[in-house]
């Protein structure tokens, strides 16, 4: 009989979303979980779940806003579980909804501590017993927003994501001496709970964009509930990749995991457009060398 060793599971953002249907996923392959939310008692229903026992699932209070040390201190106590963490999934999040202006550098920061900052907080906390034992995976939930930053009024979290996948894609070359993994999720429309649910930020309001506001707003309750991506089909394919297994067996490790029909089309569109941006510029802005 050949044993398999369990993975450890670190996932943030467990409470509703891609993150609840992970701890699904990961708990129906035999794997545990260190499931993370700022309230675990949304986290309870859990234990229903087939597979879910202290011994392979572990609830978490974690909040990726807070300090450095209180995250440090967090993880720190999420090692002692089981010793160790396998796979760090950064998938809590938020959509700040503002136009630049009326938003400012105030909902600028408040979407980046969530987005940006507090995935980095993690990522280090959970690196250096990484580094220590050259193994490890690590994955980004960013989104398809990120090669889509010009629809308003979600100017915000597009560049929030577009920032955390740059920092992921250098993440990948920080840490493969170590034969840490990186994988950028990048997913498309998805039918999750409250994901565009949240208000306006509107810090100086400016009458001028009273009706791009309304048509956002319009568009995203005609959006709502009516999304085509399938979650637990995507967490799926996500552990599949993860492990090496399913539909993922003898496929090269992704840089980046794009999801869903839309997220392609979109995805295609914006190389596209890039390409044909270079193909047109490109005989002046490449002449611009010193002379010799």
């Amino acid at each position: 009989m050949v044993l398999v060793q369990q993975n450890v599971w670190l996932i943030t953002g467990t409470s509703s979303g891609f993150g609840k249907r992970l701890v699904a996923s990961v708990l129906a392959r035999g794997d545990r979980v260190i499931a993370t939310a700022r309230s675990i008692e949304h986290l309870q229903s859990f234990y229903s779940l087939p597979g879910a026992h202290p011994s392979r699932l572990h609830l978490l209070r974690l909040d990726i806003t807070d300090s450095v040390e209180n995250i440090q201190r967090t993880i720190n106590e999420a090692l002692l579980v089981w010793g160790r963490i396998d796979v760090l999934v950064n998938n809590a999040g938020y959509g700040l909804k503002a136009t630049i202006e009326e938003g400012g550098s105030l909902a600028a920061l408040t979407q980046f501590q969530t987005n940006v900052f507090g995935v980095i907080n993690v990522t280090n906390a959970v690196i250096p017993q990484m580094r220590e034992r050259r193994s490890g995976t690590i994955v980004i939930v960013g989104s398809r927003s990120g090669w889509t930053p010009a629809m308003p009024p979600v100017g915000f979290y597009a560049s929030s994501k577009a920032a955390i996948h740059a920092i992921g894609e250098t993440y990948s070359t920080e840490l493969a001496p170590f034969s840490i993994r990186v994988t950028i999720v990048a997913p498309g429309s998805f039918r999750t709970e409250k994901v565009l649910s949240q208000p306006m930020t509107i810090h100086n309001h400016i009458s001028s964009y009273d009706g791009l506001r309304a048509a956002a707003a319009e568009k995203f309750k005609a959006v709502a509930g009516n999304e085509r991506g399938d979650p637990a089909k995507a967490m799926e394919l996500l552990v599949d990749v993860v492990r090496g297994e399913g539909r993922a067996a003898g496929r090269e490790w992704p840089l980046w995991l794009f999801m869903g029909k839309d997220c392609y089309r979109d995805v295609r569109n914006k190389c596209d457009r890039v390409l044909q941006n270079l193909d047109a510029w490109e005989d002046l802005a490449t002449n611009l060398e010193f002379d010799s």
